[in-house]
């Protein structure tokens, strides 16, 4: 098949977009929001209609609370700032501020403190959470394919398992520190979703594979992973298109709260459909040819 005879093409690809990736993780970095660094958030929603974003950048600034000002809806603001001590009164003060010394009416939507050794330690548990679910794949992979050992072992479809994932996940968060996007506990989720879409894709295609081995279609392993993809390539692409189509119109008609989410889903189901058939299933060609070296 064309993807197995000619998989250093889709190699080369994957390989740009993860040196893209690197580069603007080294050059942009990421940028956490609050849950992961600590600050406040304060939401509100202005009855007779917003003011303009410069009049109230400049009722905030003097406080010295570095804000970060942001459009909701029809009539609202997302305001991210340092943690707020309400000890102090600064979150009065910013409330103060935003109805700008109360010469107009607005209501407090939402409010979130998270202190900076509590976002860290969020943080944390977010990367574990992430390495704890490709390590539980890989062994439950190989636990699956315990009794495929030849040609090749039943561990490195697990690994080629784990390889895919990461590919999965490295894009989508390369082009989000690219685009400066804010990584919170939202976007961890995201990923942890996209893991387990790519996954099941993944699998179908493995299992394909384990059974056309059992049925002994061909003494050419490459041939039976050509084969299998044959077989299973319209299902992959017409399931994750159907779910890509309603990714894109959730981003584009959905609420402004949930784009960040939905671009991240969108751009991870494309890659991790990519993934599947282009680079995970070619992977156990070169793992099977590397076997006989």
């Amino acid at each position: 098949m064309f993807i197995v005879r000619h998989r250093i093409i889709f190699f080369i690809i994957s390989g740009l977009l993860f040196a893209g990736s690197f580069f603007a993780f080294f050059t942009k970095g990421l940028n956490f929001g609050i849950d992961f660094k600590g600050g406040s958030i304060v939401e509100v929603e202005y009855s007779a209609g917003r003011p303009d974003v410069s009049v109230l950048k400049d009722a905030i600034d003097p406080l010295g609370f570095s804000p970060r000002i942001q459009e909701t809806g029809d009539n609202g603001f997302l305001i991210r700032t340092r943690t707020l001590d309400d000890a102090k009164g600064e979150h009065t003060a910013l409330l103060s501020a935003l109805t700008l010394g109360g010469t107009v009416e607005a209501t407090e939507v939402r409010y979130n403190s998270i202190g900076p050794v509590i976002g860290k330690e969020l943080r944390d548990k977010a990367w574990l959470a992430i390495l704890a679910v490709i390590v539980g794949i890989v062994l439950f992979i190989a636990f699956v394919f315990r009794k495929v050992s030849e040609p090749v072992s039943s561990w490195k479809y697990g690994v080629i398992t784990s390889v895919a994932l990461l590919h999965d996940i490295i894009i989508p968060t390369g082009v989000f520190a690219f685009l400066g996007k804010e990584i919170d506990t939202l976007f961890v989720v995201g990923l942890l979703s996209i893991m387990g879409l790519s996954v099941h894709d993944t699998i179908v295609v493995f299992d394909r594979v384990r059974e056309n081995l059992k049925l002994k279609i061909s003494s050419n392993f490459s041939e039976t992973v050509g084969a299998s993809l044959r077989q299973t390539f319209t299902r992959s692409i017409n399931t994750s298109l159907t779910i890509i189509f309603v990714l894109i119109a959730l981003y584009f008609v959905g609420p402004a709260s949930t784009h960040d989410f939905a671009l991240l889903l969108l751009i991870g189901m494309t890659i991790g459909t990519y993934s599947s058939v282009f680079i995970a299933s070619p992977l156990l060609v070169v793992a099977e040819e590397s076997g006989k070296k």
